[in-house]
């Protein structure tokens, strides 16, 4: 489990000069008037790669097919194209560490959203020569066929935070796009343990030549991907996933989920998360779905998208969006915009987005509200968004399944093509075996954290031995340790029905108890007067209110409850037009809905609640900043 140790480097902080510059790389570039590609004196051709499976699944994809689209730009790139470019790459981070061997190395990147994050290379022409600094590299995919271990990073991240990114990884090289280049030589300016070597990755254009590669049958070494916690409690961590990991999450959604070449996934996320990374771009690869680029996020430029194939005039070459996943708010910005839209496109777009053409949307990284879900399906023709459950360490843990009926209100549905879950009694901490879920002298529900096995699983928590263990518990039946997600729930039955469409067969992995998620053990579960209240629930029910727009829920020390129920809320103007709503008014409005220990004791209404990238609020920080005279008062 611990692969830190063996992944080091052996003879303590070495400095690597930055950047490097062309002048100094020129002697080993040969250029072929034939064709774009190169070789280097000393170094491997850029026609192999290691035998990865994701390189396997690419190299039997069509060649002609659509890799990705850049919506805005237009640039389009073929599958066939993309191994050689990925070689190419490849060898140029060889050629700039003046070495062959990166297994294990860890290798930062800040890049948009593009083919340039999957695969970048270009190789310098005269005028390029004077006219940049620095060699043209790589991203995901190239440092993946170096055997490296791959950083993203978000260029939203201020320079401190990237800089504890590059201290706490050692990373070996800072590769950047043009676009972020100055944000990356502002980092390297600032005091880091170790220099990076700096790289700036210009963008191709499409069209480059389908070169044969060839897959060795070499180890894949320690190649992988590191992403970094939101570090709500304490510095992030980073998350180190090995590519068989990767692999195995991968093909668990591909089987879940079932992507297949004829799909054509809408990108709108941020690419430092498992939810943008390894959803939307390494799981399509190993099918040879087409991915488009559509980022940052923009309502209007996402509904125009969608609509584009169904309106009476249809650009050429936009083919119709059939794979969505998104994060809740941008369903609920993309509810609100709707409105707005010119009439004539208000039709196609809801034609789009109708289950006829968009087989797959998927909800998210943050709990789905129930109206959100019910006002897309009703927008949408029935349209059911599918919601399920993952994380940084495990990727996707838990889905509902594809058939509409099996996706229940307020469930996650059930554990992923080869992963293990169970529930451990958050009071007992014995297992809840299955039968087991009520209380035998209460009746009530057994509440349990969510716990994780598989081949999905993360490595370790980099260099942090510490922490790696205390999140890990030894199975009893010697099948290997269980991941403590933090997160609890509840079972309950699934519909009789489960699993059991008509069309497909394989789907027996949706059947038996669904998860219903309650909230994070730390954040989410409120112990007030001896009852335990899910956040969740309590805004699940608020957010069904005309009233309310947005809501947060949180714990409230309390010195007689332990915890009061609070809700910070940002009101719909349509309904509270003097932007007042009482206390009084809340608890009228919920008294029907919840029992009336979970309706909230504080009350205060704002107007804006902080999300991060994903729609994730630190509650642990906004009920500091907005209820810390009630820590120690009594109910109001």
């Amino acid at each position: 489990m611990f692969l830190a140790r063996a992944l080091g480097r052996s003879s303590g902080v070495r400095i690597i000069p930055a950047p490097v510059s062309i002048s100094s790389l020129l002697p080993r570039f040969r250029i072929s008037s034939s064709s774009s590609s190169s070789s280097f004196t000393g170094f491997r051709m850029v026609s192999t790669l290691p035998k990865l499976p994701v390189f396997e699944a690419i190299s039997k994809h069509d060649p002609e097919s659509t890799v990705v689209i850049h919506s805005k730009s237009g640039r389009r790139f073929q599958y066939g194209e993309l191994l050689g470019d990925v070689a190419k790459a490849r060898d140029r981070l060889y050629e700039s560490a003046g070495r062959e061997d990166l297994d294990g190395e860890r290798i930062a990147f800040l890049a948009e959203n593009s083919y340039d994050y999957v695969a970048n290379f270009t190789f310098p022409t005269h005028r390029q020569i004077h006219e940049a600094d620095s060699v043209v590299q790589v991203t995901l995919l190239a440092i993946l066929g170096a055997k490296s271990i791959a950083v993203p990073m978000s260029p939203a991240f201020p320079a401190s935070e990237l800089q504890y990114i590059l201290n706490h990884s050692e990373a070996l090289m800072l590769l950047a796009t043009g676009k972020f280049a100055s944000k990356a030589q502002e980092v390297l300016k600032t005091e880091l343990d170790v220099q990076p070597t700096f790289l700036q990755l210009d963008k191709l254009q499409g069209g480059g030549p389908h070169e044969k590669v060839t897959l060795d049958k070499s180890s894949p070494g320690s190649a992988g991907m590191m992403l970094y916690t939101s570090g709500t409690t304490n510095r992030p961590k980073g998350v180190l996933i090995p590519q068989a990991a990767m692999t195995a999450q991968a093909r668990s959604l591909i089987q879940a989920w079932e992507y297949a070449p004829s799909d054509h996934l809408l990108h709108l996320l941020p690419l430092h998360h498992i939810h943008g990374t390894i959803n939307a771009i390494f799981t399509p690869l190993f099918t040879g779905s087409s991915i488009e680029f559509l980022y940052p996020f923009n309502a209007d430029a996402v509904w125009k998208r969608l609509a584009a194939p169904f309106t009476t005039t249809p650009p050429p070459d936009q083919p119709k969006i059939t794979f969505l996943t998104a994060v809740p708010t941008i369903y609920s910005r993309l509810l609100s915009s709707f409105k707005t839209l010119p009439e004539d496109l208000q039709e196609p777009a809801r034609e789009a987005i109708s289950p006829a053409h968009l087989r797959l949307t998927i909800s998210g990284s943050a709990a789905l509200p129930t109206p959100i879900k019910r006002a897309w399906a009703d927008l949408s023709k029935g349209n059911i968004l599918l919601e399920r459950f993952g994380m940084t360490e495990v990727g996707m843990a838990l889905s509902c399944g594809l058939d509409p009926n099996d996706r229940v209100d307020g469930s996650v549905g059930w554990p992923l093509p080869g992963v293990e879950a169970r529930l451990v009694d958050v009071d007992t901490h014995q297992v809840i075996e299955k039968g087991q879920e009520k209380d035998l002298e209460t009746g009530r529900e057994r509440v349990g954290e969510i716990q994780l096995r598989g081949p999905t699983i993360f490595a370790e928590y980099w260099r942090n031995e510490e922490a790696t263990k205390k999140e890990f518990v030894e199975g009893k039946d010697g099948r290997g340790s269980w991941f403590k997600t933090g997160d609890v729930a509840v079972r309950r039955p699934g519909p009789e029905k489960a699993g059991r469409s008509e069309m497909k067969t394989q789907r027996e992995w949706a059947r038996g108890d669904m998860y219903f998620i309650l909230g994070r053990k730390s954040a989410d579960i409120i112990k007030s007067g001896g009852e335990k209240v899910s956040a969740l629930e309590v805004e699940r029910e608020m957010l069904s209110l005309p009233q309310v727009a947005e809501v947060a829920v949180l714990a409230v020390p309390s010195g007689k409850w332990g915890q009061k129920v609070g809700a910070v809320v940002i009101l719909d103007r349509e309904h509270c037009k003097e932007g007042k709503w009482s206390p009084l008014e809340m608890r009228r409005a919920l008294k029907e809905r919840l029992a009336g220990y979970k309706i909230p004791q504080v009350l205060r209404v704002v107007d804006h609640i902080p999300r991060n990238a994903m729609g994730k609020i630190n509650k642990k920080v906004l009920v500091k900043e907005v209820f810390r005279e009630e820590f120690s008062g009594d109910e109001m």
